[in-house]
């Protein structure tokens, strides 16, 4: 609960605004591992900011909008008391480390951190809560960084003497001493006869040896289970302990490597490889093995070649917790065919652990072991706690369990598999020479053995190409020739003949706010168009449809029903919503609910009648409604997001499942009976009370008859009611969302931008190509003007590689909006032929036609969504998906989609015949 009410400010606005900017540069300026940050709901804070007149830019808002729109729109006002709780799971809650946050906020959308020094004035002057502090810590190994952690690590806690469980929250930082200190504090056990494992997927997999090693080296997990058992006369529950001899039984230390090398989270040799997590866990015997014990990765040696299973190439990766970026991008790189050929033979000798650039060969042997591990467990699923672990240290950007995106960790990945692979052990310096007129092939080479000459790895053989890069200075015309190489291509997608719709999306089973969503569309489309792109973008599930209806007066003027009725019946002054409503609807009853507002509640050009009608009316479907109570009900649950301070904000619901759902679509179940009283004494007019004034209407929205809790309802094909609400209504709902329907083609602060448009790989690669200035941030320096400008640029294909990876921008940024571009990209899946677009003069020699054989795609919106991988097997000739755990075949026609975010191509060598049909 919130403590106490706003104290008298004693300070204008200026001067809290002066006095919080001035603390958190000097927080700022005093960074170091302890330090407390105060997480602070956004709502509050942004009120604060428009309170006190500061620019909100430093907590940009993405998906979640609406906030901006508030600071953009509304006069600023005194806020109330610090409220946290939209954030809080439960909605309240003491000042604790340890209070629940809802999972998967985002910190400048759901929330904000401020260091505590800010905290302390804000709550000195606006009381409330309540405080939520964390601590920063130091992440990373070559790079250090800061972050504050928002999400304490949560452990499942299973006690082996009676099997009850508890929940540990503790730093990924702390030590596993801490973490024992912790466990047997609670569960009032003496440290030197406990025994903690790692009980992962309710699997033994390893015994956790106190120590000074952190959780986080430990691999150990948000939300996985750990074990504690409690030792009895010299006996462990399990059997393990000592025998009748006083012999010590199968509690053994992993016995270290015959190689040299050992797989990344394998014991610490002395190799010089930095301490990984197995050197201070035991293993049991193989009678506590499972499935999961025996797939996962971290156990590997790699000094000997691995051969395919007969189902290799079929295992899916564990989520653990928020990875499906991971995953994907995973799965797609373990399915290339060269990577697979190298990872399954014996590597050691290619290992670069003196390569300053590189992870002395960590993340290489990591990738191995998870690759190995995927080809030859058979379809039973892995869970990459050690690769993530590892990714952890290198790359802590993507630490955490937050989404990320899978482009941006491929690019990691190539880029630090290439570093601790190279060949080259001792980078010579070269001095680069401009072309000089001399002729492009000539130039090329020498770039490329230069190139070669300091970068030499699988990666580069397989997957490093060259383009020709020609800037002309707008000035002199002096030109200056490049030729760079790519491991990616990153590909924009260009604008065809569209038009933009705005759409507002409602529930129509309560599960969340309303969102405007805003499309593209084919000018000459069609409602099934409109409804399919609404579908990509609000992560529609299977068992659901979305209705359009346009909105006129604030009621519903027509529904478009026909999905082949044309786009040009949509005019751009128009208001469409659509309802996310079940598939199924036959025998079932449309209820639409309009809304009548007293005058008070009304805005000022709207004033002049007693009650008038507003809002956006509300539609769901009922089975069998039988009273009034079934109707009050489904008002009731259509309204529930809509409540003051207790509602979740659409986009943090949207984020509890990584596929952007809420909860499974229904359909509003009546009861016969309204919530029995408690009391019974009450009166007879009392227990037919309605929490709702309903009454129903005709199809001119006139009133016919009040609905009471006992009113029997005549079952049809439509039920309109009509709501007037009531003060008590007013004070407990947030009407604004209801309110201010944007129009078709006016978008706003609002509204999620996104594309739906029909364009090919090849004019997405002519954008990429083709001439254009350079930015004005990105301004050339030109040797023979001496200063900077803003020149041409012009790219060239010149060298393709035997793996060509093509990164579709579907994201954008701006300063108010983050935008995901769902636009549907036709791209070939055989004989993608690119011979016109390489330069090169001897480009004949070499085929550069290619074959698709992977994709990442990513489903639903920023900050959130879901992805998945398509990965072909090159011998079965046949696709698979890859959804973390779950592994199924899919046909080469389901394949092409919307959602294909990074394509992956073979180059099919000359003579070597496309493999255009799928086997059987």
């Amino acid at each position: 609960m919130m403590e106490g009410g706003a104290s008298c400010l004693p300070c204008t606005p200026e001067e809290e605004k002066r006095i919080v900017t001035d603390l958190m540069r000097m927080a700022e300026s005093n960074l170091k591992e302890g330090n407390l940050y105060y997480v602070i709901s956004n709502r509050w804070f942004a009120e604060w900011q428009k309170f006190v007149g500061q620019d909100n830019d430093e907590y940009p808002f993405g998906d979640s909008s609406k906030h901006m729109s508030m600071v953009l729109t509304e006069t600023k006002s005194k806020p109330g008391p610090i409220d946290n709780s939209d954030i809080i799971a439960g909605g309240s809650g003491s000042e604790d480390e340890d209070s629940e946050l809802h999972r998967y906020l985002l910190e400048g959308r759901d929330y904000v951190l401020v260091p505590q020094e800010v905290w302390e004035k804000l709550f000195d002057w606006y009381k409330g809560g309540p405080g939520l502090p964390r601590k920063l810590i130091s992440q990373g190994v070559q790079q250090k960084s800061f972050s504050v952690e928002v999400y304490p690590l949560c452990l499942k806690l299973t006690d082996s003497r009676d099997n009850s469980q508890s929940v540990i929250k503790i730093s990924k930082k702390a030590s596993i001493f801490e973490l024992y200190e912790r466990v047997c504090r609670l569960r009032g056990i003496e440290q030197e006869k406990a025994r903690i494992w790692d009980y992962f997927s309710k699997s033994k997999n390893s015994v956790l040896v106190a120590s000074n090693q952190t959780l986080e080296e430990s691999n150990l997990h948000m939300d996985q289970d750990i074990l504690v058992e409690v030792q009895v006369d010299g006996f462990w529950p399990s059997g393990f302990g000592m025998d009748s001899t006083g012999n010590e039984l199968a509690l053994v230390p992993i016995e270290p490597s015959r190689s040299s090398f050992t797989i990344a989270g394998g014991p610490t040799l002395s190799n010089g490889y930095s301490t990984s997590y197995t050197s201070n866990l035991y293993q049991v015997g193989s009678n506590l093995s499972s499935p999961f014990t025996e797939r996962e990765d971290g156990h590997e040696n790699i000094s000997s070649a691995v051969t395919k299973s007969e189902k290799g190439g079929l295992a899916g990766l564990q989520n653990l917790g928020n990875t499906c970026f991971m995953n994907s991008a995973i799965q797609c790189l373990v399915h290339t065919p060269q990577l697979v050929e190298y990872f399954l033979q014996d590597y050691t000798e290619e290992i670069n652990k003196q390569n300053p650039l590189g992870m002395q060969g960590e993340l290489a042997l990591a990738f191995g072991d998870l690759l190995r591990k995927l080809w030859s467990s058979g379809r039973t699923a892995v869970p990459p706690r050690a690769f993530k672990g590892k990714l952890a240290r290198f790359a802590p950007q993507f630490s955490g369990y937050n989404q990320h995106d899978s482009q941006e960790l491929l690019a990691f990945l190539l880029d630090g598999l290439h570093e601790d692979l190279n060949r080259v052990k001792q980078k010579p310096y070269i001095e680069t020479k401009d072309a000089d007129g001399r002729p492009d092939e000539e130039v090329a080479d020498e770039f490329w053995r230069n190139h070669k000459a300091r970068n030499d790895s699988v990666i580069v053989d397989v997957c490093q190409g060259q383009y020709k890069s020609t800037l002309v200075c707008p000035v002199c015309q002096k030109v200056s020739i490049t030729f760079d190489p790519f491991m990616y291509l990153s590909l924009p997608l260009p604008s065809t003949v569209t038009r933009t719709i705005t759409v507002t999306v409602f529930y129509g089973d309560g599960s969340g706010l309303p969102m405007p969503y805003t499309v593209t569309v084919l000018k000459h489309g069609c409602c099934k168009d409109l409804t399919q792109a609404l579908a990509n973008v609000c992560c529609l599930k299977k068992e659901e449809n979305i209705l359009l209806a346009e909105v006129y007066e604030h009621k519903i003027y027509r529904y478009l029903e026909n999905p082949l009725e044309p786009l040009a019946s949509i005019k751009d002054d128009e208001h469409i919503v659509g309802y996310r409503l079940p598939k199924r609807l036959s025998g079932l009853t449309r209820l639409e609910i309009i809304h009548r507002c007293q005058e008070k509640y009304m805005p000022e050009s709207h004033k002049g009648a007693d009650r008038k009608i507003m809002g956006t009316p509300l539609v769901t479907y009922l089975q069998d409604p039988q009273s009034g109570a079934d109707v009050d009900m489904a008002v009731n649950m259509l309204l529930s997001p809509l409540k003051r301070n207790t509602y979740l904000h659409s986009s943090e619901v949207h984020s509890s499942h990584e596929n952007g759902s809420v909860s499974e679509a229904h359909i509003a179940q009546p009861t016969n009976s309204f919530n029995a009283m408690e009391d019974d004494t009450e009166s007879e007019e009392e227990m037919i009370a309605m929490p709702f004034h309903l009454s129903i209407t005709d199809e001119r929205g006139l009133t016919l008859s009040r609905v009471e809790s006992d009113s029997p309802i005549i079952c049809g094909q439509s039920l309109k009611v009509m709501l007037d609400w009531t003060d008590k209504d007013h004070e407990m709902y947030d009407f604004s969302y209801l309110m201010d329907l944007p129009e078709v083609c006016k978008t706003s602060f609002t509204a999620k931008k996104t594309r739906q448009e029909a364009i090919s790989l090849f004019s997405c690669l002519e954008a990429f190509l083709k001439e254009e200035p350079l930015g004005p941030d990105d301004m050339w320096y030109c040797p023979r003007c001496k200063e900077h400008r803003q020149a041409t640029k012009k790219l060239d294909l010149w060298r393709l590689p035997d793996i060509l990876v093509f990164h579709l921008k579907r994201f954008s940024y701006s300063r108010y909006l983050k935008n995901k571009l769902d636009t549907f990209v036709n791209f070939p899946i055989h004989n993608l032929d690119l011979s016109k677009y390489v330069k090169s003069k001897d480009a004949p020699m070499q085929s550069h036609v290619y074959e698709l054989y992977a994709i990442s795609n990513h489903y639903g919106g920023l900050g959130g969504g879901h992805y998945s991988a398509y990965a072909k097997l090159i011998d079965e000739n046949r696709w698979y998906h890859f959804d973390d755990s779950h592994v199924s075949s899919v046909g080469e026609a389901e394949i092409k989609t919307s959602a294909a975010y990074v394509l992956f191509y073979q180059r099919i060598k000359v003579g070597e015949p496309s493999q255009s049909h799928v086997g059987s």
